[in-house]
Parts: C-alpha cells; structure tokens; sequence
C-alpha cells in the first residue's frame, strides 16, 4: 500500500476526470472491529458501509475482502481514521498504525493509496462534546 498526505490524495482526485474519479472507502480501525464507510461519487460524504471483523488470524481474508471492494465499487483510496489527543497520536492510534501495516504485509493491495484522517472530533470526541454542554445530568450513551 502507498501512504499519501490527505491533500495529496485529494489532489491527484481532482487531476481525474469526474466520471473516472472513483471513491474512497473510510476506514475506523478498533481493537475488534474495522468499520467501513464508502464516499459518494463526488467524494463528498460517506455512508456506512458494513463492519468486518478484525483479528491477527484474518488479515489475509479481509485484505481479499478489500481487493473485491475496491473492484465492485471503484474505489481509489483508503481514509483511514486516526486518533489524536492534543496534536499527538493518541494510545489508540499505535493499533490502527498496526492494522495498516499488518494490511500492507499481505502484498494483496499493492500500490493502493491510503491516508490517515484526524478522527479527534467522530462519535466519542461528538458525545463527550455534547454531554459536557448538557444541562441537568442527562447523557448520551449511544447514536443508536
């Protein structure tokens, strides 16, 4: 897999001609699970796709999975979320970073472009925001 910069992969997209520009697939990487979100043609919003289920013995499979992914839904990237804390990785990115890697040692997504993508403000970093400004004691637990 290739890293790019987020504005290096945005860029080489708009380079593309719009109906050949393909989509890219989000990826929120936890200890056991990967959820996969797909982008819109325009590359504007993603949507929930599916959730895989991620373990050592695996990687092998999902590498597959991502290999028909790509070719069913054309895509061109991943957007990978990574956690910060402060302008720092946070103590969860060491796994997404491990995940990527893991991925990558496959040799089943040669070339295929992927970045990483500040996730400090998704549905944790959302919920903790919006149960501080909550008057009463009433909270969130859940989206769902």
């Amino acid at each position: 897999m290739k890293y790019l910069k987020p504005l290096a992969l945005f860029h080489g997209l708009l380079k593309t001609k719009a109906k050949e520009r393909g989509r890219l697939l989000g990826l929120d990487v936890g200890d056991k699970y990967v959820g996969l979100a797909i982008s819109d043609t325009h590359n504007k919003i993603a949507s929930p796709l599916s959730v895989l289920l991620r373990k050592k013995t695996n990687i092998d499979l999902m590498a597959t999975d991502f290999q028909s992914l790509i070719s069913e839904l054309s895509l061109v990237g991943f957007v990978v979320g990574y956690p910060f804390e402060r302008g720092r990785a946070a103590p969860d990115a060491f796994q997404v970073k491990l995940f990527i890697d893991d991925l990558s040692q496959t040799g089943k997504l040669r070339n295929f472009k992927y970045t990483y993508w500040d996730e400090c403000f998704t549905t944790k970093g959302y919920l903790d925001y919006v149960n501080r400004k909550l008057e009463g004691g009433t909270r969130i637990r859940s989206l769902k």
